[in-house]
């Protein structure tokens, strides 16, 4: 059986607009270029969302409250044809220690099991730090985004913090790159 390539999204920032803590569906607003991408993408890669939701440990909203705004977001995307495989979230405060939270593999690995995919073709895209390291600690490509907090972060690139295979402004602009890359 042929392996399947990923790529692996961060959510808030990265496909949908993150105005902190997002978790009612009257907020719910997809980024620019993301339907596009996706769909320029989906004949080669499979979706899968890894999401910290810190916002649940604070207490700030329940996991129902997350699990009704992203089956917004992937029933959003399902109409365009677009499907998510599953979605991975970690509910927990970086101060918990859990294995969960990116920048920690476990969600990759997790996948990489569940979805028969190899890890060196798959690609992780997300907005901070702690996504290009997840996917660089996971062995796979890394797009980082300067949507949602990417720009905040931007110099941590330069001071060599983290390093991405790719560097992006928009979600489209994005999968062009991973499409010339491959």
């Amino acid at each position: 059986m042929n392996e399947n390539k990923a790529i692996f999204l961060d959510r808030d920032g990265t496909l949908n607009k993150d105005s902190g803590y997002v978790h009612k569906t009257e907020d719910f607003e997809l980024l620019p270029g993301v339907i596009e991408g996706l769909k320029l993408l989906q004949d080669e890669f499979i979706f899968i969302i890894i999401t910290n939701q810190s916002g649940i440990g604070r207490g700030y909203y329940t996991i129902d409250d997350f699990l009704v705004f992203n089956s917004l977001l992937v029933t959003t995307l399902a109409k365009e044809g677009i499907e998510i495989k599953t979605t991975y979230f970690c509910p927990h405060l970086k101060e918990d220690g859990c294995d969960c939270r990116k920048p920690n593999t476990k969600y990759i690995k997790q996948a990489v099991s569940e979805f028969n995919i190899d890890i060196k073709k798959s690609w992780m895209m997300g907005d901070h730090p702690s996504d290009v390291n997840l996917g660089t600690n996971a062995g796979c490509n890394t797009v980082f985004m300067l949507t949602g907090h990417g720009m905040e972060h931007y110099h941590e690139i330069e001071e060599g913090k983290f390093k991405p295979t790719l560097i992006a402004e928009d979600f489209l602009t994005a999968a062009k790159k991973i499409k010339e890359f491959i």
